[in-house]
């Protein structure tokens, strides 16, 4: 099985999903699948041709081929992450996973455009871009596991912990983006100081208050920062014309600030526009928001079953426009990889998915005494005495079993 193959989606459904609706009153309609129109961003046709583009092309071009087949390697071994870490769901050793299959280019494009000063904050789903953090996947399926509360540094990292509440990001991304502001690390013209957010959310978000309330303080107070939105044409069981009437992207007109259409699956274009957008805000020229135009090849999450809401139709289309397959195919072409650095990603995405198997299985139960560990900055005497008292407490259990 390849690592680029998207018909490699591991089964969804079983024992975990909770829709429950008569088959006979439940068949999903077909719909026409989605393109991105005609004011859609893409440097990279499905068919692995490049599509000149004044406003990003240079962008690119200050890429070396080692920065261009690092993308590759970045999209094959994350996927390969999120279908190991499906199937361990599958087989009981998580209790929930939130699949990116299909919307590694969103997510690493973006990812890589970030430098080390800027900051990310996702929602539940954005494994490529904490993998492009540095982020050790492991962190995140243990999180997902259960022995682990997603305790990783923002600070070392510049990414924050994953957040469940829909479009809480995008509040938590202007507020720290306005911190960054009254810090004085925009519009400096240093690059080693100039800073910016990038605050995710999906399509369904946006039809959120809190998204709402943070495009219109991003908007008011020029804060840096960039709103991602991966459209991924499905807000779990209802699809865009139940979210919007009108695209994404022009909803940051309302706002006094630009919106762009990227085609998601297009890693090249995802990182041209986002590195764009980043440079905008670190200058001092304000909020953005990027619409990346994808697909969710997957369930929502694996307490979902896609075929409920969904035709099988609409996601063979989308297949045909794998990020993945599209960007082998123009390395190939322009010579910038050859078989023998397919090949070699491919055996390394062989070992990190061995790798994350066995770690997943061997992982021991959580210190719980940590929880007080990240409460505030500086001690504090209430939670080092509540520390202490938990700590005690615990330990009379062991005491007892060893008398």
């Amino acid at each position: 099985m390849s690592d680029t193959d998207v018909a490699a989606t591991p089964p969804v459904g079983g024992m975990d999903h909770h829709v429950s609706v008569d088959p006979a009153v439940a068949v999903p309609e077909p719909r026409a699948a989605a393109d991105g129109g005609p004011d859609m961003v893409q440097l990279l046709t499905p068919e692995g041709e490049r599509v000149a583009n004044p406003d990003y092309d240079a962008i690119i071009e200050a890429l070396s081929n080692e920065d261009l087949r690092g993308l590759y390697r970045d999209l094959v071994l994350i996927r390969r992450v999120d279908q190991e870490a499906t199937a361990l769901q599958r087989q009981g050793e998580l209790g929930l996973w939130a699949s990116l299959l299909g919307q590694e280019a969103a997510q690493i494009g973006a990812g890589r455009a970030m430098r080390t000063q800027d900051h990310c904050f996702p929602g539940y789903r954005e494994h490529g871009i904490a993998w492009a953090r540095g982020v050790d996947p492991m962190r995140l399926i243990a999180m997902y596991r259960g022995v682990d509360k997603g305790a990783w540094d923002p600070a070392e990292f510049g990414f924050h912990p994953y957040t469940i509440v829909i479009g809480n990001q995008s509040l938590l991304g202007t507020g720290y983006a306005m911190g960054i502001q009254r810090d004085g690390a925009v519009g400096t013209d240093d690059p080693e100081r100039d800073s910016a957010v990038i605050a995710c959310m999906g399509d369904g978000a946006t039809a959120q208050g809190d998204n709402n309330e943070a495009f219109v303080f991003a908007g008011v107070y020029n804060s840096p920062v960039v709103f991602f939105c991966q459209n991924n044409q499905w807000a779990i069981s209802e699809p865009n014309e139940r979210q919007t009437r009108a695209p994404i992207y022009k909803r940051a007109d309302g706002f006094g600030f630009p919106g762009v259409r990227v085609d998601g699956n297009d890693v090249l274009g995802v990182y041209a526009v986002t590195t764009a957008m980043l440079d905008r805000a670190r200058s001092g020229n304000g909020p953005s928001l990027i619409e990346a135009f994808t697909y969710r090849m997957g369930a929502h999450t694996t307490s979902d079953d896609p075929t409920k809401y969904r035709v099988s139709a609409e996601v063979e289309i989308w297949k045909l426009r794998d990020p993945i397959a599209r960007y082998r195919r123009w390395l190939t072409s322009e010579g910038i990889a050859d078989a023998e650095f397919f090949e070699t990603v491919d055996r390394e995405a062989d070992e990190l998915g061995e790798h994350v198997r066995s770690a997943t299985i061997s992982m021991a139960d959580p210190d719980v005494s940590d929880i007080f560990d990240q409460v505030y900055v500086e001690p504090h005497r209430q939670v080092a005495d509540d520390k202490a008292a938990f700590t005690a407490y615990a330990d009379s259990f062991e005491t007892a079993q060893g008398a």
